[in-house]
């Protein structure tokens, strides 16, 4: 065929005769040994595949040609068989690579891993060492530009840290003295010592290549109709390349065109691209989810997202930060906010109440300066108080103010009823018997959390919300964020109940936690989505796991699932499609209007099919996730 299209012909000379078969004969031995190989385990687990299909069509065309050249029975296929291999192992490489390129992400995770360390030894002179000789309590030093070389706690310096690998949030984190980081993030422009914690296999990055790769071995149902319909079609394309020989014998008796039409049946009946469609998308979309913050530990949960219809949320740390921040403020007696809050975070200077905690943190956040104070004092139940300037000061709730006998002004009771209607706690900050200004406290909702709940909504899932918080609280926080089902006042070991209180109402339910005391609840949803908490990427009890907890990161795993999903029954619309319609070609049923496939334009088509499906399976990594 070949030949007829370039117009070419082999010079003739003593012996040509042999110059196909012997070549022919090399390229079987060297170039069908894979396939050969690679049929023996399919034939042993009595699990007929694709592998023995092109076995069984190169073996065929090779005892042909041999046994025509041989005995003189007429023409073989030679440069047919050649082409057909050829094609082939082309089809085979352009497969393993696309194989390689969606797996190519635990490649990449290990190159952010540094080969050395700079330990500090107990005189504080600094050795240069391999990374794998850390042991947990070493302390390391981390230049401005270097990779982290294991897990640990920063002790002294301040710098800001790439934690992209782990987070998928290109932002650096701000690192501080008592701050966490992971093995492999990038330092920024600081200088930073750092106690070790975790090395080798126990640090968050080893974790999240031991999750990606069982995720990527992992089976779908999906995969596993595949893996079922290439096997149905290994049959099919025997009973197709018999009826296909006993027809054409029966119409013009045995020849080589009755084996030709065999082998190409034989050869475009490979479910090459069929035993692709799946694989390759899982490859693709688990490194494509390790990138954004995702940990797959189970394929079948991520297949399941795409029907979640309920989400539940737990309240504290997932829809809310997790912890007291200063929520508003209202000043009086012609008091600025700045030097009220300054006045406020140095009273409460040491004190341990989460209260405190809160305004402390909200000053520095503005970066204020603090006044001098002394005589702290707390006052059991009802606040503390302190000397600034001469001054005696108090901070505390309503209590405090029932004690000095001060009369709320209306200004102030009413930004307290405000608060208090959004089950908010209150707090009064008095100066020399004045009241000076009123701030309210709660665990405040993510920035995020709105926005997030509002593309659920779009996508037309639902939000419920569990939480052991009071039912005012809960009430207050679902308000605000246009939540459908709030379950307040719920002990852990009780949340599982409310998941199955929505699953007997029809509801598919993914339940979002933090993997510990959520376990039982994240067991029983659909599909369990625990929190992770920056190094904790082993939640048992989940099949995702947000390794950067922020709500955004579910709406990523809808949009995933789906694009996902569909990546895959394109595939198998194109592999099963493709034999549909090759199989009939490949039999001869057009061969009275001319049409007349080769077994080399038949491998041709084969791996045209092959290629269609990987790069398919490729365009995936375009989806952009959680873009709001």
């Amino acid at each position: 065929m070949l030949q007829h299209w370039l117009g070419f012909s082999a010079p003739g000379f003593s012996g040509d005769e042999w110059v196909a078969p012997i070549f022919s004969t090399i390229v079987f031995v060297y170039g069908g040994l894979p396939f050969l190989q690679m049929a023996v385990p399919e034939l042993r687990q009595r699990r007929p595949g694709m592998m023995l299909l092109i076995s069984l069509a190169i073996s065929v065309s090779f005892l042909y040609s041999s046994a025509a050249f041989l005995f003189q029975l007429g023409e073989g296929f030679y440069w047919e068989l050649v082409t057909l291999i050829d094609i082939m192992l082309l089809g085979h490489w352009l497969e393993m690579r696309s194989v390689r390129q969606a797996s190519s992400s635990l490649d990449e995770i290990a190159k952010l891993m540094p080969d050395q360390a700079e330990r500090m030894a107990a005189d504080g002179s600094l050795q240069t060492v391999s990374a794998a000789v850390l042991q947990a309590g070493d302390l390391v030093l981390v230049r401005p530009g270097a990779g982290i070389p294991s897990d640990g706690e920063v002790v002294e310096g301040a710098s800001t840290v790439n934690e992209a690998l782990l987070t998928g949030e290109s932002t650096p984190v701000s690192k501080a003295p008592g701050d966490r980081v992971i093995a492999g993030a990038l330092n920024g422009d600081g200088s930073l010592r750092v106690r070790v914690t975790a090395t080798g296999e126990g640090t968050a990055l080893a974790g999240i290549m031991r999750l990606v790769r069982q995720a990527q071995q992992s089976r779908s149902r999906t995969q596993i109709l595949a893996d079922q319909a290439a096997g149905w079609l290994f049959y099919i394309a025997l009973a197709a390349a018999l009826l296909t020989g006993l027809a054409w014998t029966l119409a013009q008796g045995f020849d080589l065109v009755v084996l030709e039409r065999v082998v190409t049946v034989l050869v475009i009946a490979c479910p090459h691209a069929l035993g692709l469609a799946i694989p390759l998308v899982v490859a693709t979309s688990t490194s494509l989810a390790a990138r954004h913050g995702l940990l797959i530990k189970d394929r079948l949960a991520l297949e399941e997202a795409r029907a979640i219809n309920v989400v539940a949320f737990d309240k504290t740390g997932t829809l809310t930060l997790g912890q007291m921040r200063l929520a508003g403020m209202r000043t009086l007696q012609g008091w600025d906010e700045d030097t009220a809050l300054a006045l406020a975070a140095a009273v409460e200077g040491d004190s341990e109440h989460p209260l405190a905690a809160a305004v402390r943190d909200a000053a520095a956040e503005r970066w204020l300066t603090l006044p001098a104070v002394s005589d702290f004092e707390a006052i059991k139940g009802q606040g503390v108080r302190a000397l600034s300037e001469g001054q005696q000061v108090h901070l505390g709730g309503p209590r405090l103010l029932q004690l000095l006998g001060l009369r709320v002004p209306s200004e102030a009771a009413e930004f307290a009823q405000q608060a208090g209607l959004k089950a908010q706690t209150v707090m009064y900050l008095v100066v020399a018997s004045q009241l000076a200004a009123v701030f309210s406290v709660a665990d405040v909702v993510r920035p995020q959390s709105a926005e997030v709940i509002r593309r659920l909504h779009t996508l037309g899932v639902q939000v419920a919300m569990i939480t052991g918080d009071s039912q005012a609280v809960a009430d207050a926080v679902g308000a605000e964020l246009g939540i459908d089902h709030i379950f307040a006042e719920v002990l852990p070991e009780h949340k599982e109940q409310k998941v199955a209180e929505l699953q007997a109402d029809g509801q598919r339910v993914a339940m979002v936690g933090d993997g510990v005391n959520d376990a039982p609840a994240l067991a029983r949803a659909n599909v369990g989505i625990a929190i992770g908490s920056g190094t904790d990427v082993a939640v048992e009890s989940a099949g995702i796991i947000l390794v950067n907890s922020n709500p955004v990161d579910v709406i990523k795993i809808f949009e995933l699932s789906r694009a996902t999903y569909r990546k895959m029954i394109e595939n198998l619309v194109w592999a099963t499609g493709y034999n549909l319609v090759a199989i009939p070609l490949a039999a001869g049923a057009l061969a009275w209007a001319g049409i007349v496939l080769s077994p080399a334009m038949g491998a041709v088509l084969m791996s045209i099919s092959t290629v269609v499906v990987a790069i398919n399976a490729q365009l995936l990594r375009r989806v952009r996730l959680g873009a709001i």
